[in-house]
């Protein structure tokens, strides 16, 4: 018998996550579905409550649905990455959601749990290992350095993200930050190392690592990223005045930032960054050190529940 544990961040996109549980638990138990449920207290359980699922299952195998945003994702994902006995779903509850566009899962909470229970074969992903000299973490969507990180950073910790969150406008806090690092975020030097090879950098304003497609609350910022071929995708912004990074970023959404001939595109296996100037790094949004950075990409290491095929 598979067992089904749900881990829930109640305050995900300020709280309103726990009306998307309420849904979510009044239709498994009109299904008559066994299940148990964990609520988050602060940032970092997540982590520690998959771990503790998994270690009282053995080898058992479980499904770990998360009810919450790419932030808990991030969590949960860090407790179950190489534990292949462990099928991850997931529910949208967050304000960015990343993670279900990428793998086609409806926003519907009924139907996002509908497409978990109808799956009978998990997709079997890759995801991406990054080691800063603070910590180290898996990441499911991306990684970046410099400019996004400085947002992720700013967003976090901003009072007015949970009072946009309370008019369902919480994607608005990234805009208004972005605009206002614009003119104080410095630019520096990389020297970016791809299996290997060396490639230098003047003046860059942030380097991403993809593992699919989207990022930043529906920018499609590696349009070409498979999480699925053993690669993980490198993108890098530089040269560009402050202005025109502003018509990079709108154009991200469709995919036209890939026409700049100051965004460079590349694939690989192992990426490790150096900068000239400290910067931040995030992982999934979650800022997780500085650098300097070595990132990998740790293949068939996660197995999800979602609409998207291998095909």
């Amino acid at each position: 018998m598979i067992e089904r544990y749900f881990i829930v961040n109640p305050k995900a996109k300020n709280g309103q996550c726990l009306r998307v549980w309420g849904e979510v638990e009044e239709h498994l138990q009109k299904l008559g579905i066994a299940y148990k449920v964990y609520f988050t207290e602060y940032a970092g359980q997540a982590t520690q409550i998959a771990s503790t699922i998994i270690s009282a299952t053995s080898n058992q195998s479980i499904f770990i649905v998360v009810v919450g945003g790419d932030g808990t994702l991030h969590e949960v994902a860090n407790g179950v990455a190489g534990h292949l006995n462990v099928s991850l779903g997931f529910i949208p509850g967050g304000s960015g959601n990343d993670f279900s566009r990428g793998f086609e899962i409806p926003r519907s909470p009924i139907e996002a749990l509908e497409t978990i229970l109808k799956k009978h074969e998990p997709i079997v992903i890759d995801t991406g290992r990054v080691r800063t000299k603070e910590s180290e973490a898996y990441f499911v969507n991306n990684m970046g350095v410099g400019f996004d990180a400085a947002i992720c950073k700013s967003a976090n910790q901003s009072k007015l993200k949970a009072k946009l969150n309370s008019v369902s406008l919480g994607g608005l806090v990234y805009v208004l930050i972005l605009l206002k690092l614009l003119f104080t975020y410095k630019c520096t030097k990389m020297t970016i190392f791809i299996d290997g090879q060396k490639r230098e950098f003047a003046n860059v304003w942030f380097a991403t690592i993809a593992n699919q497609v989207y990022f930043g609350g529906g920018m499609k910022i590696a349009p070409h990223a498979l999480p699925m071929d053993g690669e993980l995708d490198v993108i890098v912004v530089h040269n560009l005045s402050r202005w025109k990074l502003l018509l990079v970023f709108a154009s991200v959404f469709w995919g036209g930032h890939t026409n700049f001939k100051e965004v460079h595109f590349y694939k690989g296996k192992r990426i490790s960054i150096q900068t000239e100037n400290q910067v931040f790094t995030h992982a999934d949004g979650e800022v997780i050190g500085t650098t300097p950075i070595n990132v990998e990409v740790v293949e068939n290491s996660l197995h999800i529940l979602a609409g998207k095929s291998e095909d």
